[in-house]
């Protein structure tokens, strides 16, 4: 009976629990911020057509590296000539205008209006004498009161135009017609500029050193006012402009390194350091996203422009320190704990942690290194301090 006793535990005795182990290992943590963002030259140059023509000559090619000055297209600007002389022509004459409205009129008009003003003061002066010599007569009873009225009233008239003479020499234009002179300037000077600019714009040469990446036009095309005609860059340096979600805004700061990876160029990294961060949030698709940008060298050409790229943000990085998968971390009222195999058994450790990110954790107290520490049961069972455990893979 005793012997039957003894020998109940050995059959009752539960099976150990089958888990899935790690093991503390020593080595380098990355912080991230994963992203995607799009790539265009930090120096660019785009040329658009200043008026619906047709293209007369191209001078280049797509892809083409070109020189400082160098003549990359040519429209056809005969019409454009033809404005600008127009508007020179108008641009002078209102230029006269305002001139005589300087000096009161033409040469020729002053001198006419001279000439009259001279006359007009000679008969004022005759009309004057002529009244006083009808005033005498009358008096001694030769002249009668009409005859004196009548001559009154040849000096009124004669009065009358030498003041308008007068007037007229000293205020040729009234204000509406010097504003009107004045307008008429301002606009034909406007009228000018705009042809001449467009002129200057009808044969487009590089503003830099560069390589024109984009030419949607074709020799003896239609382009309408406004069209690109050719965009140009110095791609050796290039700017990544990428968008990060709202909630991971607040861990950017200038300078952290930035790794751009592009899908057309597997295993190629480009580096380069955030060097501007989010003044403001907007919306992105569906997304509520800040802009960040960054420059990274391009020496090789390999990085195109107005290509989708991958972006990664290294926030933090840490090495040489003991890290575990992030499975193996577990929380109980926001503090970290692991399960720590010793001698077949589980035991619950409380650590410590710092760096972390989407498969790794920083541990900085709580276990030594190539420590084991079971992930999970092979089994679904729950993990509990102080199980009997059996280690599979």
């Amino acid at each position: 009976m005793v012997a039957a006793l003894a020998a109940i535990p050995l059959f009752t005795r539960s099976s150990p629990l089958k888990v899935r182990t790690t093991t503390v290992e020593r080595g380098s943590i990355r912080s991230l911020i994963s992203t995607n963002g799009k790539v265009e030259p930090i120096r660019n140059f785009e040329a658009h057509s200043p008026v619906a023509t047709t293209v007369k000559r191209l001078f280049i090619k797509e892809g083409d590296h070109v020189r400082k000055g160098q003549l990359l297209l040519q429209l056809d600007d005969s019409d454009l000539r033809s404005q600008a002389a127009r508007a020179q022509a108008l641009m002078k004459a209102a230029q006269a205008d305002q001139a005589n409205l300087t000096t009161g009129g033409t040469h020729e008009e002053i001198l006419t209006v001279d000439s009259q003003l001279i006359k007009a003061r000679g008969a004022l002066k005759d009309a004057q004498r002529n009244l006083d010599a009808f005033r005498r007569l009358q008096q001694q009873g030769a002249a009668s009161a009409a005859e004196v009225q009548q001559a009154e009233e040849a000096l009124q008239r004669a009065q009358a135009d030498a003041t308008l003479l007068e007037q007229k020499q000293k205020d040729r234009y009234s204000k509406p017609e010097a504003a009107k002179v004045q307008a008429q300037g301002a606009e034909a000077q406007a009228a000018y500029e705009a042809a001449a600019d467009a002129l200057s714009k009808s044969s487009v040469r590089s503003p830099f050193d560069g390589i024109v990446y984009t030419l949607p036009v074709k020799q003896g095309a239609y382009v309408q006012i406004g069209d690109l005609l050719l965009q140009e860059g110095d791609l050796s340096k290039m700017l990544v402009r990428s968008f990060v979600d709202e909630p991971e805004i607040g861990r950017l700061v200038s300078g952290q390194k930035i790794e751009v990876t592009w899908d057309a160029v597997p295993g190629r990294i480009w580096n380069g350091a955030v060097s501007t961060i989010p003044s403001t949030v907007k919306l992105h698709g569906a997304r509520n996203v800040g802009e960040v940008t960054c420059t990274v060298d391009n020496h090789d050409l390999r990085l195109l422009p107005n290509v989708n790229v991958g972006v990664t943000v290294i926030t933090a990085e840490h090495g040489n320190v003991l890290t575990l998968p992030r499975e193996a971390v577990r929380m109980d009222d926001t503090k970290p704990y692991v399960y720590q195999v010793v001698n077949g058994e589980l035991k619950r450790r409380d650590v410590e942690v710092s760096l972390q990110n989407l498969t790794q954790v920083e541990i900085t107290a709580g276990l030594p290194e190539h420590a084991q520490v079971a992930l999970s049961s092979a089994d679904t069972k729950p993990l509990v301090d102080g199980a009997h455990v059996k280690v599979v893979r």
